[in-house]
């Protein structure tokens, strides 16, 4: 009997490997294989045509003098300060306004929700059209309300790019993060609620002492979603600014990209790619960190 049950959790353990098996498989092939290639590649004087020559850390030293790539870092830093509250703070306004079963609430979550689904390059060339000078909405709108006498000429400044940028991505994404905060407004008990309804606290003490509490984990989640997301942002820059005016749009993915594919430097591209991964997985565990559950 002891030999029979042993072999049945044998099996069984078999079976979970087994179950398991095609997702390492597609982890090892998917990333780790790619990362070790562009962890190999960093290590070389790599062109994007011709033989690669192992140069071990020099590119990486490189780095240290490259004032592109620490412009560009810090640029894409600034950005994602600027987007990452507008997301945070516009998706958890909508996730409140619709976490209410009622007859219109299914429609406003549909529609919220639908520039999610549009491609994110697709989405910046609709808001190039819209920002468009000459035949773009926003410029005709801001004339006939007498706002400006002339029509807004949206991408000639950093500053008017970084912002235009920050509107499309609010209005693209802000869906995505107030499905996630729906999802953690919908796990707190509903108990608490009826309960402070009953001690009669008010329903901006609710929020502050039982929801946002609560939600810590998916605040967590969204914040890292959004973080890594705005440092790995290329689409909009490249197809709404093309990194200007005078390259003070240029993201570090778009630095990487130029220095792989217009300066042909594949290696110092991918030892710039290394200490970017570096960046997001040190943030990322940061704000794990500190936004960590109390109950450990």
């Amino acid at each position: 009997m002891m030999m029979r049950q042993r072999s049945v959790g044998l099996s069984r353990a078999g079976i979970g490997y087994l179950l398991i098996l095609p997702s390492l498989g597609l982890i090892g092939v998917f990333f780790l294989v790619p990362l070790g290639m562009t962890v190999w590649m960093s290590l070389h004087d790599w062109p994007l045509f011709g033989a690669s020559t192992l140069v071990g850390l020099k590119n990486y030293a490189e780095l240290l003098h490259d004032e592109s790539f620490w412009n560009s870092l810090l640029f894409t830093t600034r950005y994602t300060l600027i987007v990452t509250p507008a997301l945070f703070i516009s998706s958890f306004a909508l996730a409140l306004l619709v976490r209410r079963p009622g007859r219109w609430s299914a429609f406003f979550r549909t529609a919220y929700f639908l520039p999610v689904v549009i491609g994110l390059s697709t989405a910046s060339l609709l808001w190039v059209w819209l920002f468009n000078d000459q035949v773009g909405v926003f410029s005709a709108l801001l004339m006939n309300l007498g706002l400006v006498d002339e029509p807004v000429q949206w991408f000639d400044t950093g500053t008017t790019s970084l912002l235009s940028v920050v509107w499309m991505v609010t209005w693209k994404m802000t869906g995505f993060n107030m499905v996630l905060m729906l999802v953690g407004m919908q796990a707190i008990p509903k108990d608490l609620y009826e309960a402070a309804n009953i001690d009669g606290v008010s329903p901006w003490q609710q929020l502050r002492h039982i929801t946002v509490p609560l939600m810590r984990q998916t605040f967590a989640l969204a914040l890292t979603i959004s973080v890594i997301g705005s440092y790995l942002a290329f689409d909009q820059f490249y197809i709404m600014t093309h990194g200007g005016p005078n390259n003070s749009t240029v993201s570090i993915v778009y630095w990487i990209y130029r220095a792989a594919f217009t300066y042909t430097r594949v290696g110092y591209a991918s030892a710039m790619s290394v200490v970017l991964l570096l960046i997001l997985l040190l943030m990322s565990t940061l704000q794990l960190y500190l936004l960590r559950s109390d109950d450990r």
